[in-house]
């Protein structure tokens, strides 16, 4: 059994990364060991939940995993803790469009039969509160509401008149938080601004958050209903176990060829690791990181490494030359547009990418990488891999994605479908190669990406844990 909570609120902007955060960082520094966890495709709240815990934070996304891989996911991301905490996305019941509760933070609680606290932003309300939290309480008896946490409060009678109100609900106040500048974390045009690019600052925002939470909420009553939670009856997901064909879950999300049945429900995950590990020498993967690159899920380097290979990662900012030996490059999301000038002067390891994908190797780019593969990016020459200039727009591109291998690639057949996500403020033009990565179905019908050789470059985040046979035809690729 995993002592667990879900911290959840009526809507975005309530606080939750700021209050998941403080708390995980106040019980850590209890000497418990923490587990992060957020909901969603995120990339960027993660990054402050390790900073907080000294552990990986991990995405639970029923949307691009399927709702049978959440809770083994999440069992292995709590291996040996003693405390999980869950940040919640948008409001409670929001998930995919048009999908219902699938890939809502209320789904994803009942998976983990996970008790909620409702973080309320409660500056400009007082007795009204009550109701607002009655019906979030009563809108789905499956979900456990069991207490509540104000945030932005203004003086003690604000609070006086608050706990009054919310005496009435049956919900329990666990915690009440005064506005705070301290613990504000900065924004821009993709959300928080990564902990990669801010270290210093955001050591000191988890600090001040962390004491926040241990001044204003009720540590022991917080702690003793994420003891409340039942043992779930799940196994921990193990990339490994999946190369002698194991099963993980009850299923991934959709993957499979066009010949096979494109219904909904996917098929068990139980099959690809095992025929890319074969004798000799490990495969050099090397994977971008550093500041420019920041948005990667855990459980892909551990699935590449168990499919057999070597995974090194780089900084693209900073090294002139890849890895030493690399047959393969992962290159994920992140933010080339705000280093295009430093990634553009570090020609030596431009000039290499070039190299290694004229060789024919294996290259996967999500994203930053496809803007980092392209001619130019905002006008600064990029690596020059992909016949296609991007540059920033003023619109957003966001929401999940239904998609079908155009093409025979590095990743995937052509006609498999996988799920994924898009998240982006850039445009690159043209929209896809002569032959296109995939066939998006929503919010409308077209093609998007690159493949050319060995390259897969397209906007489409993927979450290869509902996948896994993605990370073993890379690697065997890459042998």
């Amino acid at each position: 059994m995993v002592a667990r909570l879900v911290i959840a609120a009526p809507s975005s902007g309530a606080g939750k990364t700021t209050v998941a955060t403080g708390l995980m960082a106040a019980f850590a520094g209890r000497g418990l060991a923490v587990s992060p966890h957020k909901v969603g495709p995120d990339y960027i709240d993660p990054g402050y939940h390790a900073l907080a815990t000294g552990r990986p934070g991990r995405n639970l996304d029923a949307y691009m995993c399927g709702t049978g891989l959440i809770a083994p996911l999440f069992l292995h991301g709590a291996r040996g803790c003693d405390l999980a905490v869950v940040e919640g996305v948008m409001g409670l019941y929001d998930g995919a469009a048009d999908q219902g509760e699938l890939a809502s933070t209320a789904q994803v609680a009942k998976l983990l039969k996970a008790p909620v606290v409702l973080v309320v932003d409660a500056s400009s309300q007082s007795r009204s509160v009550a109701a607002l939290v009655h019906g979030f309480a009563s809108w789905d008896p499956e979900v456990r509401i069991g207490g509540v946490i104000l945030n932005k409060v203004a003086t003690d009678r604000h609070e006086h008149l608050l706990r009054e109100a919310l005496g009435e609900s049956g919900v329990p106040v666990l915690g009440v938080l005064r506005r705070a500048p301290a613990v504000a974390t900065p924004s821009r045009h993709l959300g928080l601004v990564p902990v990669a690019e801010r270290q210093a600052q955001a050591v000191e925002a988890v600090a001040a958050q962390a004491e926040q939470v241990l001044a204003g909420c009720d540590m022991e009553a917080l702690l003793a209903l994420a003891r409340s939670a039942p043992s779930l009856d799940a196994e921990p997901w193990d990339a490994h176990a999946l190369r002698a064909g194991v099963p993980q879950g009850d299923g991934g999300a959709p993957c499979s060829s066009e010949a096979e049945s494109l219904e909904e429900g996917g098929h068990k995950a139980t099959t690809g690791l095992q025929t890319a590990n074969k004798p000799g020498r490990k495969p050099v993967i090397a994977v971008a990181g550093g500041a420019a690159f920041t948005f990667s899920y855990a459980e892909h380097t551990e699935l590449l490494r168990a499919a057999g290979a070597e995974v090194v990662t780089f900084d693209p900012l900073r090294d002139e030359h890849l890895p030493e030996g690399t047959s393969g490059l992962v290159i994920g999301g992140g933010f080339p547009e705000m280093y295009g000038e430093q990634l553009s002067a570090n020609e030596p390891l431009r000039m290499a990418v070039a190299k290694l994908a004229a060789s024919g190797a294996p290259v996967a780019a999500e994203c930053a990488g496809l803007l980092y593969l392209a001619r130019s990016l905002d006008g600064t020459p990029m690596c020059g891999v992909l016949d296609a200039d991007a540059r920033m727009s003023e619109r957003l591109t966001l929401g999940y994605r239904d998609a079908v291998a155009v093409s025979d690639s590095v990743l995937a057949p052509a006609g498999a479908r996988m799920r994924g996500h898009e998240f982006h403020r850039t445009v690159i033009e043209p929209g896809a190669g002569p032959l296109a990565a995939w066939g998006l179905r929503q919010p409308e019908r077209r093609v998007e990406g690159f493949v050319q050789g060995g390259v897969h470059a397209s906007y489409v985040h993927t979450h290869w844990a509902g996948s896994p046979e993605v990370a073993a035809r890379f690697v065997e690729h890459c042998a």
